[in-house]
């Protein structure tokens, strides 16, 4: 027998669902894995009318974020933290004028069930669902395979031919043959799709633990350009002679090498934690870093150069990139938030590598890194040793790679143990600046209190007496 998960904000759900005649039922993800032992945290609900203001109840009374998902097909979403970890539940309103014929509509067979609960008395929790299913559902699931439900699935939600590789990568099924000539068929279409629904496929995504593969099969497909068409500019850029790949090909095994990366890390606690955390809307940090690995050298097509001797250099393609993913998180968008992330993993993506071109970085260089790339310091030190691992050209050697491990596995676990310490207090503010010394605010308070902090970090000055003496210096000299 299967049940709904007890929570009170299904209870609430419940509630509301008596107050009206509206018709609900719990359909696809939650009880599809219910049949391949999965336990998920995504509920999915059809509507027979009202999707979307239902959601937004739903948002008000649990005291959720909501999310329009698609106007057009009645489509919101709800996210809900909870002490066991984050919730969405999505609302659509029904395709047809009955669950048997909305099931006839679903995308995928293996996504045919469905079970009315706006109809039980009882507590929700402890009322076995009555389920009802396509002909083919169980069967594809026991095969592993993603059908399509009918031949018009992707004409009529073409947003359905991400979700078939969204699916792949969370469950590890295959598209079936057909399905998949029908996708390389109708690739166009996804670009009919809203942005914001195309972000929410792309992150369950890149959330996988198999987001290399799929990534590469939707790249092999025709389906990646659709979603993010500046990748075609990374398509067959020759790089120089530490590398074995070109720049998009790269790309995509420093990803691969990112996913053997985090397998090797797995027992790393303060690690998990820190890429699980959400960064917006049930994103998390590590799906982020993820794109990151795919749009670190975007910026290289726009600054190749042949130096003198046939070298190849790429000059700031790092910032090159930032403006590049700033484009594509904007046109998909994102968060002013996971912009912002993913923008500082490009840019300083390059810094980790400096900080290897010496047997043992300064304490000021290792200040520095941690000051300018904050958050994201432990996730560009993962980027950088990818993007290493994925460089295997005749100039790369094994010692390169073993110093670059040497460097960016200990400040990640430096990075990590900061975050565990009593938060920094500045021992010079700008008032003191003007009550104590009578300084005239201006441009160089900036810089003045950015040293006394530097110093501070670096134990070279631990009072506030001395903090005011290396202003006066400074403004003296």
């Amino acid at each position: 027998m299967l049940f709904l998960p007890d929570q009170p904000e299904l209870q609430l759900l419940q509630k509301m669902l008596r107050r009206g005649k509206t018709q609900v039922f719990l359909v696809g993800g939650y009880l599809r894995d219910a049949q391949v032992g999965r336990s998920g945290r995504d509920l999915d609900f059809a509507v027979s009318s009202g999707a979307v203001a239902l959601a937004r109840r739903f948002a008000r009374a649990v005291r959720g974020a909501f999310v329009l998902l698609d106007a057009d097909h009645g489509c919101g979403r709800v996210v809900r933290k909870r002490p066991d970890g984050l919730w969405t539940y999505d609302f659509a309103d029904l395709r047809a004028t009955t669950i048997r014929g909305d099931l006839r509509r679903r995308d995928f067979t293996i996504n045919t069930f469905a079970a009315d609960i706006s109809g039980i008395d009882g507590q929700l929790h402890q009322t076995p669902l009555r389920v009802i299913a396509h002909p083919r559902a169980k069967a594809d699931i026991a095969a592993k395979v993603i059908r399509m439900a009918f031949a018009a699935a992707f004409k009529e939600d073409p947003l359905r031919i991400l979700r078939a590789y969204s699916l792949s990568a969370q469950l590890g099924f295959k598209i079936e043959p057909l399905t998949r000539a029908r996708i390389k068929a109708e690739c166009s279409l996804i670009k009919a799709v809203s942005p914001e629904r195309v972000r929410e496929e792309l992150f369950k995504i890149l959330q996988s633990p198999r987001a290399a593969r799929v990534i590469k099969a939707m790249d092999r497909d025709g389906v990646l350009f659709m979603v993010m068409p500046q990748v075609r500019v990374m398509y067959g850029v020759v790089q120089g002679g530490y590398h074995h790949l070109d720049v998009w090909k790269h790309s995509l095994e420093t990803l691969v090498q990112l996913e053997k990366l985090l397998v090797e890390l797995a027992a790393e606690p303060d690690l998990k934690a820190y890429l699980d955390e959400e960064i917006a809307g049930g994103h998390r940090r590590g799906a982020l870093l993820k794109l990151a690995c795919l749009w670190h050298d975007s910026g290289k097509p726009d600054t190749m150069k042949k130096e003198p001797g046939g070298r190849t250099s790429f000059h700031g393609h790092e910032h090159v990139g930032r403006r590049i993913v700033q484009i594509m998180a904007r046109q998909l968008l994102f968060s002013t938030k996971e912009r912002h992330a993913l923008e500082d993993m490009v840019a300083l993506h390059l810094r980790p590598g400096y900080l290897a071109n010496f047997k043992r970085p300064s304490d000021k260089a290792v200040f520095r890194y941690f000051r300018d790339a904050k958050d994201e310091a432990a996730a560009i030190l993962l980027l950088c040793l990818a993007d290493q691992r994925a460089t295997r050209g005749p100039l790369t050697t094994d010692g390169d790679l073993a110093h670059m491990q040497a460097i960016c596995l200990p400040l990640m676990r430096q990075y990590f143990q900061k975050k565990k310490e009593k938060p920094f207090v500045r021992l010079l503010g700008g008032d003191d600046l003007i009550r104590v010394l009578g300084l005239k605010p201006g441009p160089d308070f900036a810089v003045w209190l950015e040293q006394v902090e530097e110093a501070q970090h670096l134990g070279k000055i631990t009072t506030k007496e001395q903090a005011l003496e290396f202003v006066r210096k400074a403004v003296t000299s």
